[in-house]
């Protein structure tokens, strides 16, 4: 009940979720992580207004020291900050996780074909965190299988 004086707040997440759409047509997903990114206060805000992408993005796992690196996402400048408190849009992030998630990813990362790919950033209690994917890559006949399946999924959903 919303009557006169109610201060009740709207619990939905309104910030924008940026996804990386071409990883999953790409990559068999096998596995996730959602884990945090340190970041810088220009790279929040440019996050929050929705200027990042993921496209080329693609993380590494290293065991010595154990930790996840994310490489080549663009974040872009923050426009309200001035040149000297800019960040680099392509700089090298570190993710934040449990060193025996990093451990046990970077073990799968070591074999033949599998990746690891940055999903999509999502927020959590005003945090952007970073979800990752362990994906073997796609060959060309099963992106065409996908694109069927795809198709038909909407046609099916037209009729209804």
């Amino acid at each position: 009940m919303t009557g006169k004086g109610s201060k009740k707040k709207d619990k939905g997440n309104r910030e924008p979720r940026i996804q990386n759409r071409k990883a999953r047509f790409d990559f068999f997903i096998t596995d996730t992580l959602t884990c945090g990114i340190k970041l810088t206060g220009t790279e929040i805000k440019s996050i929050r207004a929705g200027q990042a992408s993921l496209q080329e993005g693609y993380v590494r796992a290293e065991d010595n020291p154990p930790r996840l690196t994310l490489h080549s996402v663009h974040i872009a400048e923050y426009a309200g900050a001035g040149p000297k408190h800019q960040h680099d849009p392509t700089r090298t992030r570190i993710l934040l996780a449990h060193k025996r998630e990093i451990r046990k990813w970077a073990v799968e990362a070591r074999a033949r074909g599998v990746a690891i790919v940055p999903l999509e950033i999502t927020w959590e209690d005003s945090r952007a965190k970073l979800i990752i994917g362990l994906g073997t890559g796609k060959k060309k006949h099963d992106k065409r299988e996908s694109m069927k399946k795809k198709a038909h999924a909407r046609d099916i959903e037209r009729e209804r």
